[in-house]
């Protein structure tokens, strides 16, 4: 295992942190706060145009091959700049399992739309909203030509905006994974109240048919990937998170005084400093490990239930030591620590929460 980034990967983490660190002020949380589509569809025009949402996908699907490992260099400096963004339900979760499991056909209509800037969204109506359940609570039913899809899907990202949905639904028994056209009859979507910054919807399959060719062969091992893929990426993005709120506590210690002297010469600032670097440094080799053999088709499965569950509670410790050196500025509206709290929030419960992949990682050692 080598986890040292290549100059390629050099190259693309430095560029993105320059170009999103340009564009944070216009299509960060707060810029888009009032957008309809929940992010800021210039810039994701502007990220069309660079290529990043074909950079980490397949060239023979008119990508440029640059693999997951980088889409995750890409996502941990929108995390770092708290930019809203559809890159990661749109390239990670939707172009990534269709360009493996897709048919030459959804391949070129759908990761080829990706690429040329098409939003895709997923619906995993899990029960009780657990994501390492077998079932779903949509379900499909065979009709000449296709399937009726019927059910209810929460906390789907993008919906709005999403032109499609890769919707998980039980078929007899088993999972099964369509494309879903967003603006047929029968799909109706409501914006959920979220802490996270990014919009989550409700929504409901009434008697939905698709055909037949949007059926993605596969099962639940299209389903396993999408978890893979997104709860991997999530760490990714929160280890930007986390290496932000570090950078800006360790500069704030610095330069705030208290009895006449900078707070970070206290040792109890220092320690808790230190205890974040300590953190942050671990929830990025955790995150990294668990995307590079995810990169390279390995198994990644205890990779990825670790990674989930210790970047999760790393950020969220990150988070609580950061409100502690910021003191009450860090809780108002005003100063961006917030954010980043509140993205903490929404990443860990993204794709299963820290409880069910320790649940995981507890039953794959036999107890």
């Amino acid at each position: 295992m080598d986890l040292t980034l290549t100059a390629d990967q050099r190259l693309i983490r430095d560029a993105a942190a320059e170009f999103l660190s340009a564009r944070a002020a216009e299509a960060g949380a707060r810029a888009v706060r009032t957008e309809a589509a929940g992010y800021s569809r210039t810039l994701w025009k502007e990220l069309v145009d660079l290529g990043w949402t074909g950079l980490p996908l397949p060239a023979s699907d008119g990508g440029e091959g640059a693999g997951f490992l980088t889409a995750c260099l890409l996502l941990e400096q929108l995390g770092a700049h708290q930019i809203p963004s559809p890159y990661l339900p749109s390239v990670v979760c939707a172009a990534f399992p269709i360009a493996r499991f897709g048919t030459p056909a959804q391949r070129e209509e759908f990761v080829g739309g990706i690429v040329r800037g098409r939003v895709l969204s997923y619906a995993r109506a899990a029960p009780r909203g657990q994501w390492d359940s077998d079932d779903s609570e949509v379900r499909a039913t065979p009709v000449p030509g296709g399937y009726r899809l019927s059910g209810t899907a929460w906390f789907v990202p993008y919906a709005e905006a999403a032109e499609q949905l890769l919707v998980v639904a039980g078929l007899d028994g088993e999972l099964a994974v369509f494309v879903a056209d967003t603006a047929v009859p029968g799909v109706h979507s409501a914006e959920l109240d979220v802490v996270g910054s990014e919009p989550q919807y409700r929504v409901e399959f009434r008697d939905v048919v698709v055909p037949a060719s949007r059926l993605i062969d596969g099962g639940r091992a299209v389903v396993r990937l999408i978890s893979a893929l997104g709860a991997a990426a999530a760490c990714a993005e929160m280890a930007g998170g986390a290496q932000r709120v570090l950078d800006s506590t360790v500069q704030y210690a610095r330069t705030r005084e208290q009895f006449g002297r900078p707070i970070g010469s206290f040792q109890a600032v220092q320690h808790h400093c230190a205890d974040m670097a300590v953190d942050v440094l671990g929830a990025r080799l955790t995150a990294y490990e668990a995307a590079w053999r995810l990169s390279e088709g390995l198994p990644a499965e205890m990779e990825v239930a670790v990674a989930k569950a210790a970047v999760s509670e790393a950020y969220r410790r990150v988070c609580a030591l950061g409100h502690q050196v910021h003191g009450a500025i860090g809780f108002t509206g005003e100063h961006d620590l917030h954010l980043y709290t509140r993205h903490q929030f929404a990443c860990s419960l993204a794709f299963g929460d820290a409880g069910a992949h320790l649940d995981y990682v507890a039953r794959a050692l036999g107890i």
